[in-house]
């Protein structure tokens, strides 16, 4: 499988963007990717090109509904959800989460489709148009910000997240040696991965969603899986697509749950344009997991970090 993540490291297209790199911080991320640091956030050299023409040339439309998160926060299966939600409930010859990842029904602006063309044509996407994000609240375009369109954000627990992610950077490099769990952890701690620090990157939604809570819909992976039904049932009405029928809320959760989506075809032996497997995108799905490979001391420490920054935020990430 070819590394997507070194691709994203390469020099940009643009002269302009390259030239632009030059004059930001620099790390080497996992001892072997490059991240630059701007406006407080890390990012792939190939993200920043592409946020700069997300923020130059899109256009929000009022019923538009983005998805944003942290990497590895439950994005796959919030995408799946939103998409059914959005959609509706459709019989097994029309269900097109078991022909297509959620990925590509949900596609990322600025890691995809920005990241393909400068300057795309979005008029094919369907209205409702429904896209995602890891950008952090303060590099969203003005238009997103500015419209009527809604957003939904989703945390998890920063143990889990970083679990997760260390899993899923390792499956990019199967015939190589796994990437240092404490070295790997020491940066999680330091904010250095693409999209982090993950804190601020909640932080900022968090409190946005206080200031504008028609706008933003702040939801914790933890909640979700805890009680799949009302926290489904809470996101449709926020999206203005209310159930008429419980049947509807368990048919959304059982064609979205993470069991059956990572046991399809399409997950299984699928894969996108750009050699990353579909199913790199499903493992366990479950709370918990970090408690298998974060040791005492990684998580008191990380517990540290978290709730001094989080502390009068009224923000509790379950840790």
């Amino acid at each position: 499988m070819a590394d997507v993540f070194a691709q994203l490291c390469t020099t940009p297209s643009s002269p302009d963007t390259s030239a632009f790199l030059t004059k930001l911080p620099k790390v080497k991320w996992l001892q072997k990717y490059d991240l630059y640091q701007w406006e407080g956030s890390w990012y792939f050299p190939a993200h920043i090109e592409s946020t700069l023409s997300f923020q130059s040339h899109f256009e929000a439309c009022d019923d538009d509904v983005i998805i944003a998160s942290p990497p590895k926060a439950g994005t796959t299966w919030l995408k799946a959800l939103l998409y059914c939600i959005m959609n509706g409930c459709k019989n097994d010859d029309e269900d097109d989460l078991a022909t297509r990842n959620p990925h590509s029904l949900v596609k990322s602006l600025e890691g995809l489709v920005y990241v393909l063309n400068k300057t795309p044509d979005l008029s094919a996407f369907p209205s409702p148009r429904i896209f995602h994000t890891h950008l952090p609240y303060n590099a969203l375009p003005d238009s997103i910000k500015n419209s009527k369109c809604k957003i939904i954000y989703i945390a998890r627990n920063p143990k889990d997240t970083f679990v997760s992610l260390w899993h899923f950077m390792n499956t990019l490099r199967p015939d190589q040696d796994i990437y240092p769990l404490d070295q790997a952890f020491q940066d999680f701690c330091r904010g250095i991965h693409f999209f982090g620090p993950y804190t601020d990157n909640v932080l900022e939604y968090w409190n946005k969603s206080l200031e504008f809570p028609k706008k933003i819909h702040f939801m914790k992976f933890e909640d979700l899986k805890k009680d799949p039904k009302e926290k489904v049932k809470k996101l449709a009405e926020f999206l203005e697509r209310p159930f008429t029928k419980d049947e509807e809320v368990d048919q959304v959760l059982w064609r979205c749950s993470i069991e059956r989506l990572k046991n399809l075809d399409v997950n299984v032996n699928g894969s996108f344009p750009f050699g990353l497997h579909h199913s790199s995108f499903f493992r366990l799905g479950v709370v918990g997991d970090w408690k298998n490979c974060v040791t005492k001391e990684m998580s008191e420490q990380l517990d540290q970090i978290v709730c001094s920054k989080l502390e009068g935020s009224g923000l509790n990430l379950d840790i």
